[in-house]
């Protein structure tokens, strides 16, 4: 999302001249080389009457932007009239610069100038805090040090009243490393959105190529011998567009991108943009998107030439956070050229159609409430069945809560000799690529066909088999991914078969999600959100207290002692959770696990986890609200052996001051007593779980159990 402005399209090609009424000059500190060019191209057009909300050239004052006492403080540059925060020799800084209270404004695009300078510079990071809300959203990040300044495009939906932009500086422990900000900008629409009239560019930027490059186009300087048009903009010569001129073309079908923004979430609708090509000798002209696993998918195509700015209206449907491509190649140098102006884009899509945006939830289910989408084949003679279970110690529950429904199959007493179970989900749409998710649990018996998923079609043929059951552990909940897309509408089954006792593959299933999108793609924004903690990259900020008489250790796969503790985590059954180890305390022995500081926040919050206690000699979890000066309140506590699975719980609560929540877990009266969490997520308003029904069903079966099918 941020680029290195190039210089060359204003030093080599001239197509803009530089900028004669300066807004400022810049005095830059001493550690900073940079040329007076290099400042030229980074003054924002008109910036002199940038909008007061939530914009700051740091020009007359900071307008409004403000050091949070409790961190260090940005310093504003006098001379230079940038802010800035800088390393010592002793220890790193972090500093925070909060905005003043912002307008709403909707859809938004944040334009940031910095720079991080040293070899080890550290990180600058921009948050967006909603009013009323505990955490802040990270919007982007950057840690890459260089030696001009960078410009940054960030789009932020619905910015509310009094929401702000925090921007935090962390430095590195070196007196040589600084983060500074020259300037940001804050406006109405969508970041991709672009006239080319700002030296910024709008954050557009080339992928380089050394010879055949996008260029900047208009202006009262020309070099180019190519005659080319005034923009569409303004249609004057003053304005300005991207061209690019075959006369720099130096091998067959060399290409020139232009690369727009990435956007910070998923979006659908209407992009327009305005272009010439003179296309003789088979010049291409296409436009792409463009994922973070550097996938391409073309969305429009020039198909004729046109020396008139023609208006080209496309759909966009992305499932993921993507960039627009604009890609031309030539086949000679006579190829003439191409041009660019005037890019859009609308959450509405083209000449107001209603498209129908197929949401593949449809094939969503965690069996609590039924089979929802999904069909049997009854001709199979056996079939999938459908179980609830109350929390035992000695039969798993479902992964979603440990409580409420999953699947499994060949459910009769004993084994049934060669059957095949089908489950068949929806109907999906054609020509989209799909993210497949969902958790399996094995017995001892692990075969090759114990579980499969194939893809029929909607006739009930097989096409292809698209994912089968790995060598696992048993007796644990593990998570599976599978990316496939298909030419024509088609449907999911997951398939089971047993062709004798000692080739028998009983098989649980709950949790299936489908999503559109590549399950290496984080769907929506590509940023973690704010307030949840799986444990599985470090421990979140969550730190131990030292006044206790334990210690929480975060860990993977099963707990050291037999009869106690989980076999893996609740995430994705191989990841990390956080526990105590019983045989390391004495009866009694405490071990405290506390949040960072959270915000005060208005209305309720609800905190949800998933706490595994199971061992004949298991202690108690205990779950407080930690304010300064005031006694903790216990929000929630469980105590003993509670069950062999993972168990979800949801506190609601209040607090309008900085707080922490305080996970204390005390050894019971045997080894056999490890206490674990995961999976601990903070949300602003009430605890939808508190508020639905149980899920036991009493017309559920009751036939098999889980103590034999893990035993």
């Amino acid at each position: 999302m941020s680029t290195t402005i190039f210089l060359h399209l204003y030093l080599v090609h001239k197509e803009i001249p530089f900028c004669t009424c300066l807004r400022k000059k810049i005095a830059f500190p001493k550690k900073k080389s940079l040329s007076q060019s290099d400042l030229d191209v980074v003054q924002f057009v008109n910036a002199g009457i940038l909008e007061s909300n939530g914009s700051c050239d740091f020009e007359d004052d900071t307008c409004g932007y403000e050091s949070d006492p409790g961190s260090d403080r940005w310093i504003v540059n006098l001379q230079g009239r940038y802010i800035y925060i800088e390393g010592s020799h002793h220890s790193g800084k972090v500093g925070l610069l909060t905005s003043p209270g912002l307008h709403a404004l909707g859809e938004s695009c944040v334009r940031l100038v910095y720079q991080l300078t040293g070899t080890d510079a550290g990180r600058l990071n921009m948050y967006f805090r909603p009013e009323g809300n505990s955490f802040d959203f990270l919007l982007w990040s950057a840690s890459q040090p260089s030696d001009n300044w960078k410009i940054a495009s960030i789009g932020v939906s619905n910015i509310t009243d009094n929401s702000k932009i925090i921007l935090e500086g962390v430095v590195s422990p070196d007196p040589k490393a600084s983060i500074a900000v020259f300037e940001i900008n804050i406006t109405p629409g969508y970041c991709i959105v672009c006239t080319f009239e700002e030296n910024h560019l709008c954050g557009y930027n080339n992928r380089w190529n050394p010879n055949l490059n996008w260029l900047v186009g208009g202006g009262s300087v020309r070099d180019s011998p190519t005659s080319l048009p005034t923009d569409h903009t303004w249609d004057n010569e003053y304005g300005h567009y991207m061209y690019v001129d075959s006369i720099y073309t130096t091998s067959l079908h060399e290409v020139a991108q232009l690369m727009s923004p990435v956007t910070t979430s998923a979006l659908s609708g209407c992009l327009s943009f305005y272009y010439q090509l003179e296309q003789t000798r088979s010049n291409l002209f296409v436009v792409y998107t463009k994922d973070r696993m550097e996938h391409y998918e073309e969305v429009w195509r020039a198909n004729q030439s046109t020396h008139n700015w023609s208006l080209v209206k496309v759909n966009v449907k992305a499932s993921h956070p993507f960039q627009i491509v604009f890609e031309v190649a030539f086949s000679s140098t006579k190829g003439g050229y191409a041009a660019l102006d005037d890019i859009s884009f609308s959450s509405q899509f083209c000449n107001n159609k209603t498209e129908l945006v197929f949401d593949p939830s449809v094939a969503n289910c965690n069996f609590d409430q039924g089979l929802c989408n999904y069909s049997q084949d009854h001709r199979d003679g056996t079939k999938w069945t459908r179980l609830v279970r109350k929390p035992n110690a000695f039969r798993f529950g479902d992964h979603t809560s440990g409580e409420g429904g999953f699947l499994i199959s060949n459910a009769r007493l004993g084994y049934q000799q060669e059957y095949v179970s089908h489950l068949a989900g929806p109907v999906l749409h054609a020509n989209l690529q799909y993210c497949l998710r969902f958790f399996y649990a094995l017995n001892h018996f692990i075969t090759e066909d114990a579980l499969a998923v194939y893809i029929y079609d909607e006739e009930d043929h097989v096409q292809e088999k698209i994912w089968s059951i790995p060598k696992s552990h048993t007796g644990m909940w593990i998570q599976a991914e599978v990316n496939y897309r298909r030419q024509e509408p088609a449907k999911i089954v997951f398939v089971s078969v047993c062709k004798n006792f000692w080739n028998c593959g009983k098989v649980a299933l709950d949790d299936i999600t489908v999503s559109q999108g590549d399950c290496r793609i984080p769907g929506g924004s590509w940023l973690p959100a704010p307030g949840r903690c799986n444990f599985d990259v470090d421990n979140c900020g969550f730190i131990q207290d030292h006044n206790d008489k334990g210690h929480w250790y975060r860990r993977t796969g099963a707990t050291p002692t037999s009869f106690t503790g989980p076999k893996g985590d609740h995430t994705t059954g191989v990841g990390r959770y956080m526990y105590i180890e019983a045989s390391h305390m004495r009866h009694g022995y405490n071990a405290r696990l506390s949040s960072w500081q959270i915000r005060g926040f208005t209305g309720d919050q609800c905190l949800t986890f998933f706490y595994h206690m199971y061992g004949l000699g298991t202690g108690s979890l205990n779950v407080y609200l930690k304010k300064e000066n005031a006694p903790e309140t216990l929000l929630w506590k469980r105590g003993g052996e509670q069950s062999i699975s993972w168990m979800k719980a949801s506190i609601e609560y209040k607090c309008e001051q900085n707080h922490q929540i305080v996970f204390e877990a005390i050894r019971g009266l045997s080894t056999h007593s490890d206490i674990a969490i995961d999976d601990v997520l903070f949300q602003n308003g009430p605890c939808e779980e508190l508020r639905k029904t149980s899920p036991h069903d009493p017309e559920s079966s009751n036939q098999p159990d889980w103590y034999s099918f893990y035993a």
